[in-house]
């Protein structure tokens, strides 16, 4: 099979449009066209349903794009692979991890690596969905679970609890919960129970709502429930790693917090000489060395 013509074909696939993979590929529409007619009667199929609006793949279509994006990435693999060969680290790093811990956590902490490695360019990918590190969707994950795919090099980094916290002012003005059927003086923020999120946070905030609230805020991530609470709002539901960036929110009910997260650093095997991923990965560890010593001395307990 023609490798120039299936290159066009994925530029074609992705961008929907002859006029928009031509622009990318430096080519005329005429030409990418007659490639995929080239393609299309050497395979003796239709790759794609023409529209006015576009083109969209048949099934058919859908089969090789699948094929040609797995390609596309083995390349990218392979590419990074050989760029990290040099002595200086350079070059697109692709990070992904959770919406709360990337905003919260990782991201105030990035200036670090930037003084120590400034031509690094960190992609931070933020979401609950787990991406396939194996296909190259990123490069390293940091995740509230133990990754489960194949040929991937782990690391645990920490443990996590979510826990009931609050503003000095707030608890000034309406009171401090002793027990958890004070809870009905206060009003509750935390992540809605139909949004992604951490399946013992999640199971906290459903013992809370079996309480009778006087009111309630919920918020589809971390980063907004702790909004809410430095603001005044109420008591919050969020993660104990934030007791480190932000000392004078108060711990409401110690006793009440969610069962243990832990927390892993990811990537796979055909990275393990990277000299990105290597960076990245000493940068967090230290970074975490930092966070256990003034955890235990803010609070008196291992993380």
């Amino acid at each position: 099979m023609d490798w120039d013509k299936l290159r066009i074909f994925h530029a074609v696939a992705d961008a929907g449009s002859l006029t928009h993979a031509g622009d990318k590929l430096n080519l005329s529409q005429s030409a990418v066209s007659r490639q995929i007619r080239g393609l299309e009667e050497q395979l003796n199929t239709n790759l794609f349903h023409r529209h006015a609006r576009g083109l969209i793949l048949t099934e058919q279509g859908e089969l090789l794009f699948d094929a040609t994006s797995a390609m596309a990435k083995r390349l990218d693999a392979a590419a990074a692979r050989i760029r990290d060969s040099e002595e200086e680290v350079f070059g697109e790093l692709r990070v992904t991890t959770t919406t709360g811990f990337g905003t919260l956590w990782l991201a105030p902490r990035l200036p670090k690596l930037y003084e120590q490695y400034p031509d690094l360019k960190v992609d931070l990918m933020l979401e609950e969905r787990v991406l396939d590190l194996p296909m190259r969707e990123a490069d390293v994950a940091i995740r509230m679970k133990e990754p489960s795919q194949a040929d991937l090099i782990r690391k645990r980094l920490m443990t996590v609890r979510m826990g009931i916290y609050a503003s000095p002012e707030y608890l000034e003005k309406h009171g401090t919960p002793e027990r958890m059927e004070d809870m009905a003086d206060h009003r509750l923020i935390c992540q809605n129970t139909d949004s992604d999120q951490v399946g013992a946070g999640l199971q906290l905030v459903k013992e809370l709502m079996m309480y009778d609230l006087r009111s309630l805020l919920t918020v589809n991530n971390y980063f907004g429930v702790l909004q809410g609470v430095v603001h005044h709002l109420g008591l919050g539901v969020l993660p104990n790693y934030l007791i480190q960036d932000f000392p004078d929110l108060v711990h409401v009910m110690p006793d009440v917090e969610s069962a243990e997260v832990p927390v892993y650093l990811a990537y796979p095997e055909e990275l393990r000489q990277s000299k990105r991923v290597a960076a990245f990965k000493d940068f967090v560890q230290e970074e975490i060395i930092t966070y256990r010593k003034q955890w235990r001395e803010l609070t008196g307990r291992e993380s």
